[in-house]
C-alpha cells in the first residue's frame, strides 16, 4: 500500500470527518435537548426533518454537480474555469433555495399531514418546519460554498467553520429552548431559531473563506453569466446524483409512514436509533468524500489507473472503521438509548435497531464510497437506475411485508433498508470493477501536465 497516497487521503478525510461529525451534532443536540421536553417533541422535529433533508438533497443538485466539475477542472489545470463554475453554483443554489423556502412557508401544514401526524407531534413538526424550512435558502448557499472549498483541498478550513456553527447552535439551544440567560423559553421554536441563526453565521464565514483560500477568485460578473455549457456540465452530474438521494430519502419517509401505524413509542425509538446510527457510518462518509475529491482530480488529469486503485484502498479503510464503530455501539446500545428516553419499551426497540445495524451499516458503507467515486468520475446515472430498482421496487414492498405481514414492527424497516444497501453495494462494486466509468469524464486537460492531481 502506498503510504504517501494514504497520507493524502487522511489529510483530506480527517477534517471532513470532524466537519460531518459537528454537522450531525446539530441534530443530536436538538434531539437530546428536546427529549427533555417530551418524546412527542423529538418525533415531531424528526418528522419535519424528513422534508428538510429532501430539500437539502434538491439543493445538492447544484452543489454536488459543481464540486465534481470543479474538481475535474482543477485536475486538468484549468483553475479559471473552476472559478466560473463555483460562482455559477452559488447563484443557481440561491435562486432554488428561495423558491423552496417559499414553498415551506406556504405549504408546511399539507406536507406534514401526508405523514399521518396527529396531536402534539403534528404541532411541533409544523412549528419547526415553518421556521427552519422558511430559511432553507441559507443552507442552499452553504452547500455550494462548502463543497467548492473542500474540492480545492481546504477541508480543514471548512471543518473549523462547522465547529463555530455548532458552538453557536448549542449555546442558542440552551438559551432559547429552556429560556436560560434571560432569553425567552421557546421550546421547539427555540431549536428552530437557533438553527437559522447558526446557519446565517456559517454562510457569512464560508463566503469570506471562498475568496480567502482559492487560487483563482470568482469575479463578480461570473455570478450573473449563466452560460448553457457550464449549467449543462453541472446538471449532468447534479440531477442524477440528487435524484438518487431524493429517492432514498423518499423511501425513508415511506418507512416513517409505516412506523406511524406502530405508535409513538416506535416512532421515538426509530428517531433515537437513527441519530445514533449516523455515527456508525460517519467514517465512511468522510472517506467517501475524501476519495471523491482525489478521484475527480485524477480523472480530470487522465490518470484513471490511479483512480481505480484508490477506491479499493478506501473501501478497506471505510469498512474497517465502520466495523470498529459497530462493535462499540452494539456493546453500549442500551446505555446509549437510556440517555434519550426513560421509557423501557423505547429503549428496548432502539437497542434492537442498533443491533441490526451490523447487517445494515456494512452494506451502506460500501455504497457510500463506491457511489461517491462513480459520481466523481462522471458516471452519475448508473447509480440512479440501480436505485430505482433496489430502493423503490424492492425495499418498499419488502418493508411492507416485513412490518405488517410478518409483524416484525420497526425492525422490519431496518431489515428492508439493509437488503437494499447490500443489493446496490454488490452491483456498484461490479460497476467500478468493470471500469466503464472511465468513458464519462466531463473535462479534458489542455496538456499533459498533471501537477494538480499530484498535489493531492
Amino acid at each position: 500500500m502506498d503510504s504517501a497516497k494514504e497520507f493524502r487521503l487522511f489529510g483530506l478525510t480527517w477534517p471532513i470527518f470532524l466537519e460531518i461529525s459537528l454537522f450531525m451534532l446539530l441534530g443530536i443536540a436538538d434531539t437530546f435537548m428536546l427529549s427533555a421536553i417530551s418524546d412527542q417533541a423529538v418525533a415531531g422535529v424528526g418528522a419535519a426533518n424528513n422534508y428538510l433533508h429532501i430539500a437539502i438533497l434538491v439543493l445538492e443538485v447544484i452543489g454536488n454537480g459543481a464540486s465534481i466539475v470543479v474538481s475535474q477542472f482543477l485536475g486538468s489545470r484549468q483553475p479559471r474555469e473552476a472559478a466560473k463554475i463555483s460562482a455559477l453554483a452559488v447563484t443557481l443554489n440561491t435562486l432554488i433555495g428561495i423558491v423552496i423556502s417559499a414553498l415551506f412557508l406556504l405549504f408546511n401544514g399539507p406536507l406534514l399531514r401526508t405523514l399521518n401526524l396527529t396531536g402534539e407531534i403534528y404541532t411541533f413538526a409544523q412549528s419547526y418546519l415553518s421556521i427552519v424550512g422558511g430559511a432553507i435558502f441559507l443552507q442552499a448557499i452553504i452547500n455550494s460554498l462548502s463543497a467548492i472549498i473542500r474540492v480545492h483541498g481546504f477541508t480543514k478550513q471548512a471543518m473549523l467553520v462547522s465547529l463555530g456553527m455548532n458552538v453557536v447552535h448549542i449555546f442558542l439551544n440552551y438559551a432559547l429552548i429552556f429560556g436560560n440567560l434571560g432569553f425567552p423559553e421557546l421550546g421547539v421554536q427555540g431549536a428552530a431559531v437557533s438553527t437559522v441563526l447558526s446557519r446565517t453565521l456559517a454562510l457569512v464565514t464560508f463566503l469570506w473563506l471562498l475568496y480567502k483560500v482559492t487560487e483563482v477568485k470568482p469575479e463578480w460578473m461570473d455570478y450573473i453569466r449563466l452560460t448553457k455549457e457550464r449549467i449543462v456540465k453541472i446538471l449532468k452530474i447534479g440531477i442524477p446524483s440528487a435524484f438518487e438521494q431524493i429517492m432514498y430519502q423518499a423511501c425513508q419517509m415511506t418507512f416513517l409512514f409505516y412506523v406511524t401505524f406502530l405508535g409513538e413509542t416506535s416512532m421515538a425509538a426509530r428517531q433515537y436509533a437513527a441519530n445514533i446510527s449516523m455515527f456508525i457510518y460517519l467514517f465512511a462518509i468522510a472517506i467517501g468524500m475524501g476519495t471523491s475529491i482525489i478521484v475527480g482530480r485524477l480523472v480530470g488529469a487522465e490518470r484513471q489507473d490511479q483512480a481505480y486503485s484508490r477506491v479499493w484502498s478506501s473501501l478497506r479503510w471505510a469498512e474497517g472503521a465502520t466495523c470498529a464503530m459497530l462493535v462499540l455501539i452494539v456493546l453500549v446500545r442500551v446505555p446509549l438509548m437510556s440517555l434519550f428516553s426513560d421509557d423501557p419499551e423505547v429503549i428496548r426497540l432502539g437497542a434492537q435497531l442498533l443491533l441490526l445495524g451490523i447487517v445494515l451499516e456494512t452494506g451502506r458503507t460500501l455504497n457510500i464510497v463506491v457511489i461517491n467515486s462513480l459520481r466523481a468520475a462522471g458516471d452519475a446515472k448508473y447509480p440512479l437506475w440501480i436505485g430505482i430498482f433496489s430502493m423503490v421496487c424492492m425495499s418498499l414492498s419488502l418493508g411492507y411485508f416485513l412490518v405488517f405481514v410478518l409483524d416484525l414492527g420497526v425492525a422490519g424497516v431496518w431489515l428492508a433498508i439493509a437488503a437494499d444497501e447490500w443489493t446496490r453495494a454488490v452491483i456498484m462494486i461490479h460497476r467500478w470493477k468493470s471500469r466503464r466509468w472511465e468513458r464519462y469524464s466531463l473535462v479534458h486537460q489542455p496538456g499533459k501536465d498533471t501537477a494538480a492531481a499530484e498535489a493531492l
